[in-house]
């Protein structure tokens, strides 16, 4: 198994966890494009590396071991991707498929050294929290924007989702983590919104574009 496998594997399953709650085997497949025979003889050298737990027909649970081995993988990405954007002013929508292979090299000097230069940053350029070096991460207190009443004054905090063409997609509108939002309106068929940035024109967004925009109020 190589390096660039093993935290990969780690990484995609403490996402899943995050994100779904639960790791299964299809799901871990289906997030590294692999066959589920695959995933499950993979995850049998992990269970022996003592980086999960796992019984068949039950989902797989990472142990406290491998929570931190790859929390300072998921560290290692998003000061990458902090130091790209605040020093070397790279678009946050530039940055992701660089930090994916610049979270493999094996210098922690260098993402000290990072660290350092960017004053010890607790969140990313998409408002995703960086793990300490022990592999401890805070929480995002947020709400999604679909959450919100009309009526609302929120400020954008965080994303759920640092793809290109959604950050593409906010770029176009001028939307970014600090700007503050009215919702004038939410449509009952749909649960699309109609908010206003400052000196902007009203925008609509769709539910799922909502959903995607963690938020607190003001």
């Amino acid at each position: 198994m190589t390096l660039k496998t093993k935290e990969n594997y780690l990484k995609a399953m403490y996402m899943l966890a995050e994100e779904e709650g639960v790791i299964s085997l299809s799901g871990l497949g289906k997030r590294l494009g692999v066959s589920k025979p695959t995933v499950n003889s993979m995850v049998k050298q992990f269970q022996h590396e003592g980086w999960v737990e796992y019984q068949k027909y039950k989902p797989i649970e990472l142990t406290s071991q491998g929570k931190k081995e790859a929390a300072l993988v998921i560290r290692r990405h998003r000061l990458v991707e902090m130091f790209l954007v605040e020093k070397m002013e790279f678009g946050w929508e530039e940055v992701h498929d660089i930090a994916e292979e610049m979270e493999h090299v094996e210098a922690e000097i260098l993402f000290d050294r990072m660290n350092d230069m960017l004053g010890n940053p607790a969140f990313d350029p998409h408002g995703s929290p960086i793990p300490d070096k022990n592999g401890n991460v805070l929480s995002r207190p947020y709400l999604s924007l679909s959450e919100m009443r009309r009526g609302d004054r929120v400020v954008v905090k965080a994303l759920r989702d640092d793809n290109k063409e959604f950050l593409d997609y906010l770029n176009g509108r001028h939307i970014r983590l600090e700007v503050e939002m009215l919702v004038e309106q939410i449509e009952t068929f749909d649960k699309s919104m109609t908010i206003s940035i400052e000196k902007e024109p009203s925008l609509n967004l769709s539910k799922e574009v909502c959903d995607r925009l963690l938020v607190e109020r003001l």
